[in-house]
């Protein structure tokens, strides 16, 4: 049985839904420690003061914020504590919204609410009259001493909190310098019909379990065989340079590739789900494809990444 990582109330208006946090998701990685290779232990980690050398104690470091190349402001625990946000017990519902209106580059970590003891009523009504209007509840929640932005939102007969990242934390895609040359990059007509065939072949609904992490699998078989004894010969892939794509042949080829039923590609993975779409779908039935499917992306993205 999962522990509650956090308790409390949602509240909107004068209304009260008594529930449990749970962490929603596990991202899975590869983790490794660092060790010396001659004797094979555990590396220590120290701190040590760089002036001296001498190796600092955990009770003797403080927080410092650079202001300027090696000029700090000391900041003292009981100074933050003293900023930190009310540990309130409710998730402070201050309004509705429809869900295409969030962008998935907000979304945080997501988790489940359940309903605490007294609170399976109120629990299902706001589940059912926010599933009947459509919306995603924003508000703002304290877990961990922080103040953090939320969406809560009907995921089947559960409610999903996700949390999310504030306005300012997103990056403007303005100051990319490689996008000034869109306006003169247009696609012809044909270009353009060619690539829309090609998202209709393709397009499925959205099953998570079809797609799986190769590389956290490749390594994890990597360590059983070097567990069992098994001696691994590495051989280095020669790079060669990628010609200039042609953008006519390519969308060309690969629509005659999923035609044919030849590609090992997501159009096979959605054929053998039976979940593929006929490749005359209209453009409006991809893109309800592509709505529903961002129901998920609140939920935090697996990354797989070897950590040493």
């Amino acid at each position: 049985m999962p522990r509650a990582i956090w308790s409390g109330a949602i509240s909107f208006g004068l209304v009260n839904v008594p529930v449990k946090l749970y962490s929603a998701t596990s991202p899975k990685t590869v983790r490794f420690h660092q060790l010396a290779r001659e004797s094979g232990s555990r590396i220590r980690q120290k701190r040590v003061d760089p002036s001296t050398g001498d190796e600092v104690a955990f009770d003797d470091i403080v927080k410092g914020y650079e202001v300027t190349p090696d000029r700090y402001v000391v900041i003292e625990p009981e100074e933050l504590e003293a900023l930190d946000p009310k540990a309130t017990k409710t998730i402070d519902i201050e309004e509705f919204v429809d869900l295409a209106d969030i962008d998935p580059i907000y979304y945080d970590h997501s988790y489940y609410l359940a309903p605490a003891t007294g609170g399976a009523k109120a629990y299902r009504l706001l589940l059912e009259a926010m599933r009947e209007a459509g919306k995603v509840a924003i508000g703002k929640i304290v877990i961990r001493s922080r103040q953090q932005l939320c969406a809560l939102r009907p995921s089947g007969d559960v409610m999903a909190l996700s949390t999310m990242l504030f306005g300012d934390e997103v990056l403007s895609p303005d100051r990319l310098d490689e996008l000034d040359g869109l306006a003169e990059a247009e696609a012809t007509k044909r270009e353009l019909t060619m690539a829309q065939q090609l998202i209709d072949s393709l397009s499925a609904d959205f099953d998570p379990e079809r797609f799986k992490d190769e590389y956290r699998e490749r390594v994890l078989d990597l360590i059983e065989r070097k567990a069992a004894g098994e001696e691994i010969a590495v051989q280095p892939e020669a790079e060669e340079a990628a010609p200039a794509p042609d953008l006519m042949a390519a969308l060309e080829a690969s629509l005659a590739e999923v035609r044919s039923g030849s590609s090992d590609g997501p159009a096979d993975d959605a054929d053998k789900g039976g979940k593929r779409k006929s490749s005359g779908a209209s453009k409006s039935s991809a893109n309800g494809s592509k709505a529903s499917s961002s129901k998920g992306s609140g939920s935090g993205r697996s990354r797989a990444k070897a950590k040493s």
